[in-house]
């Protein structure tokens, strides 16, 4: 392995509950934080958990796998709390799914070169923080004035999944942005899309990798625990009114030291 990727192999999968408590109780509370704002929006955090497995230096299939799993987990806890609110809309949301998802199969059982996988993190990382951010200031006028077009869905869907299987995100923070800006759904019903598209592309994801053998989650349950207290909680309160922005901002900017991070590694 070249030297320059020899920092992602510091954290072994199977030494994860040998690292001081300290460190696994940071980690666990970064986790929190990022499935309780992350899914106020109907998203499962992948980017976010992504962004701080990264910067504590753990493997990449680690990474991967562990987010789509956490993912799986805060997104199916969002989706139950906005359906039950009565904004899902299957109408809306079955264009983006019926390709992503053996897209995001096929992304998954693709193996990746180590350096190639770190420029496709940080530009998610990157795209997700620029999002993040402008969600933190952003007075869109909250309506909706039609369906999905067809074509822009299958094709956008189909990219988005392959993208998504091989990083190891669920893809809502590409799919959440482009129905609000063409204005095919409210927040809301974009929430509860949202967390449907990452449930089903990250199980699509975590399947794909399981044919090549690429699962690699170790022991995890801290993580488990984390991010199911703050995807309980962001969804509870996110299906009922607007999450702040200043945890918004912050967010952003870990998502950017992240990415920089894995673009200094990767040249």
């Amino acid at each position: 392995m070249p030297a320059r990727h020899a920092v992602w192999r510091i954290i072994p999968t199977s030494s994860i509950m040998e690292l001081p408590f300290l460190t696994i109780l940071l980690i666990a509370t970064l986790i929190f934080i990022v499935a309780a704002l992350y899914s106020s929006v109907g998203h499962g955090g992948a980017s976010g958990y992504l962004a701080v497995l990264s910067l504590f230096s753990f493997a990449p299939e680690f990474m991967a796998t562990t987010a789509l799993t956490l993912n799986v987990l805060v997104a199916g806890v969002g989706m139950f709390h906005f359906m039950r609110a009565g904004h899902f809309s299957l109408r809306k949301a079955w264009p983006f799914v019926v390709l992503s998802v053996p897209a995001a199969f096929i992304g998954g059982s693709l193996k990746v070169s180590e350096q190639l996988y770190f420029i496709l993190l940080a530009g998610v990382l990157l795209f997700a923080a620029y999002r993040m951010y402008m969600s933190a200031k952003s007075t869109v006028t909250d309506e909706s004035t039609g369906n999905p077009a067809l074509a822009v869905a299958f094709s956008g869907g189909a990219g988005i999944g392959l993208l998504s299987g091989i990083v190891g995100v669920g893809g809502g923070i590409f799919l959440s942005p482009i129905m609000i800006f063409l204005r095919w759904a409210t927040t809301k019903q974009t929430a509860a899309i949202s967390a449907f598209f990452i449930v089903v592309n990250s199980l699509a994801g975590l399947g794909g990798r399981a044919m090549r053998g690429g699962i690699e989650l170790g022991i995890i349950w801290p993580f488990v625990l984390s991010a199911f207290a703050g995807g309980f909680l962001g969804s509870y309160v996110g299906s009922n009114r607007l999450s702040g922005s200043l945890l918004r901002r912050l967010l952003a900017l870990v998502l950017l030291i992240a990415s920089v991070k894995l673009i200094l590694v990767s040249f």
